[in-house]
């Protein structure tokens, strides 16, 4: 047998063990996991043993396991985990398993976990010149490698202010619609009457805002703009406050 021969049979002999072991993998019981998650993900035994290392390496942080059906939900509503002088990661399963197994793939996204906990550290320090009150910071890693970064600020009490004026208006609105909805016979008018109200009653937080980005400074910037236009409200006269403005707060 020729040396070419014998190295291409201990490729594919190399290719089909590495095929074997993916199976076996794939076969691996794994069971659900409790605690602080998003979903029902499950990790094998040897996952399971990696995330608690991983959770005790990064200790200052609060890990959130995500199931991988619940990825977008999860980064939809990042503001939602968030915790005070905590900085929450939110990461899925998927990553886990492969994280538990690859030694390259593991190194990679524990860079990537402790290049956001240094920037967090910077930001955190800078947001305190713009008088932003931060409830929380997190930090959501993501498939292409990199890792998403968000902020849930207070609103300043113009904001609220606004907000709870907004809140008034359309309860009011909705009394005046209901009162004349009443008044009328046909019952589809009376349905839609009801499918409003069912709207409005569906609210989002009034009195935090979440701005995620995908680098410290665009984050930066993102509260930076905010927190200008809070304080343009707060010297604006009522009058002005009634002209039509338009603002671009990206995020």
């Amino acid at each position: 047998m020729s040396i070419a021969s014998n190295v291409t049979g201990q490729c594919a002999a190399s290719a089909a063990a590495y095929e074997i072991q993916k199976a076996e993998q794939r076969t691996e019981k794994k069971t659900r996991v409790y605690g602080q998650t998003i979903g029902k993900p499950q990790l094998s035994e040897k996952a399971q043993k990696y995330y608690e290392e991983l959770k005790k390496k990064y200790g200052d942080m609060d890990f959130i396991l995500v199931s991988s059906d619940m990825k977008e939900v999860a980064k939809a509503q990042a503001g939602k985990y968030g915790k005070p002088n905590r900085t929450v990661v939110l990461i899925d399963e998927e990553k886990i398993e492969r994280m538990a197994e690859d030694e390259s793939y593991r190194k990679q996204y524990e860079g990537i976990l402790s290049n956001a906990r240094n920037k967090i550290t910077q930001m955190k320090e800078t947001l305190q010149k713009t008088g932003a009150k931060v409830k929380s910071f997190g930090i959501q890693v993501n498939d292409n490698g990199t890792a998403t970064l968000f902020a849930t600020l207070e609103k300043g009490r113009e904001a609220q202010k606004t907000n709870m004026e907004k809140r008034a208006a359309r309860k009011a609105a909705q009394r005046k619609a209901d009162r004349r909805a009443e008044k009328k016979e046909k019952a589809e008018e009376a349905l839609a009457s009801r499918r409003d109200k069912n709207r409005t009653d569906d609210v989002e937080d009034e009195d935090t805002i979440t701005f995620s980005a995908d680098s410290m400074e665009e984050l930066l910037r993102k509260v930076s703009d905010y927190m200008f236009m809070q304080r343009s409200d707060m010297v604006q006269t009522d009058e002005e406050k009634k002209v039509g403005q338009s603002f671009d707060f990206r995020g």
